[in-house]
């Protein structure tokens, strides 16, 4: 049975989550005083969740997210304005209209209340796109047929009219916090890029629960600042997910544009946006994971789709590793490489094969090892379609 994902807020919490009937669990996310503070999976019972079952799990000593929040809203403290007044909110996509419709109507009053919406429509094969944003007066439509999502984000952050350009996939559903809560984080001019928290939208169908389970977006609820001092830029997906994220458009004058062989809708599948997160931190800049800007992605729903979904990840983790080894000369990927093979790869193998409780279906830690080895070959082939456009420090 499918997983609810549902909401509660704490400071007027009712007795009871209802309305779950044909749910065998729900996926709460807590939040306080409007600020996501925490998440618990707890059964349905009879159609409902008890909402003390949540105060259980979320309200607890070392929960400090919560506990900074509920300081701040003791002493009065008012949550710091957005340090840049108006941004650019691009939305880069390529035939996906019933998605696309679902994320502008949650990024549409961002638009009335003076901010800069913007779709790139990355080599479309119907018209779809373009006739969806022209439901939406005063959105900018843009068509880039430059293959590829990185080449479709450098032709945002060349479209952009502010300073900082804030990207959400096609297939998430911003809160309406979102966009605030990324720009009152570059107050630092050190800090290039904010990511933020990102949610599953539902939960229904078995793919989309091994989705969260085995490769989720979200990076905790704490607020952290990063820099290459603290985190080894080759491990920058620990910074956030591409998903959702804001960049100064001076990043691109400071460590380059988006690296155009990388990323989906090329060769390599995935793995421009957290390329882009190490040029960043190796260049001696920061990156602040902003829980509070939160996002809904729409998962994938069917096996298939979700086996490519993994396949494609480890292609672009390799693919993207093959690249900072290249051209970075940043020989600690053979490490990084070698760590994840033998400390989660193959003992998530090993679980599996002999059907251990809570194991990873094998299917799926096969695809994603497949699409390990498939990786260097996958960048050398982009390599030789498209032309290089990133660099490293």
């Amino acid at each position: 049975m499918a997983t609810a994902v549902v909401e509660v807020e704490l400071l007027d919490p009712p007795a009871r989550i209802g309305g779950l009937d044909g749910y065998a669990a729900a996926l709460v996310l807590a939040r306080l005083g409007g600020r996501p503070v925490g998440q618990a999976t707890l059964p349905v019972v009879e159609g409902s969740v008890d909402v003390g079952r949540v105060h259980e799990a979320i309200v607890t000593d070392s929960n400090r997210p919560l506990w900074d929040r509920w300081l701040q809203l003791r002493l009065g403290i008012p949550d710091p304005e957005p340090a840049v007044e108006k941004a650019t909110v691009a939305v880069c996509t390529r035939d996906r209209p019933d998605d696309l419709r679902r994320c502008l109507d949650a990024l549409y009053p961002y638009l009335e209340a003076g901010h800069e919406l913007l779709v790139v429509d990355n080599r479309p094969s119907t018209r779809e796109t373009e006739r969806v944003v022209a439901m939406y007066d005063g959105v900018r439509y843009v068509r880039e047929d430059r293959q590829g999502l990185s080449a479709a984000g450098n032709r945002a952050f060349r479209e952009a009219s502010h300073e900082v350009v804030a990207f959400a996939d096609d297939d998430t559903v911003p809160d309406p916090g979102w966009l605030p809560a990324l720009l009152r984080n570059f107050s630092d001019p050190l800090v290039l890029c904010v990511t933020g928290l990102t949610m599953p939208l539902e939960l229904e169908t078995e793919a989309q629960e091994w989705f969260e389970r085995y490769s989720p977006f979200g990076r905790g609820f704490e607020r952290v600042v990063l820099d290459g001092t603290q985190m080894n830029p080759l491990a920058s997906w620990r910074a956030g997910a591409g998903a959702n994220m804001a960049f100064r458009r001076s990043a691109v004058d400071r460590v380059g544009p988006f690296e155009e062989v990388l990323g989906s809708g090329t060769p390599a599948r995935s793995g421009g946006d957290h390329e882009y997160f190490a040029r960043i931190l190796a260049a001696g800049y920061r990156i602040v994971y902003e829980p509070a800007a939160l996002s809904w992605h729409r998962h994938r729903r069917t096996w298939e789709e979700l086996r490519r979904t993994v396949y494609g990840y480890g292609v672009g983790v390799y693919a993207s590793w093959t690249h900072e080894l290249v051209v970075g000369r940043e020989f600690g990927v053979l490490k990084m490489a070698c760590g994840w093979l033998i400390r989660d790869q193959l003992p998530a193998l090993v679980r599996s094969l002999l059907r251990r409780p809570g194991r990873v279906p094998l299917d799926l830690l096969l695809a994603e090892l497949r699409g390990c080895v498939a990786g260097p070959w996958a960048y050398l082939a982009s390599r030789r379609v498209l032309p290089m456009t990133g660099g490293w420090p």
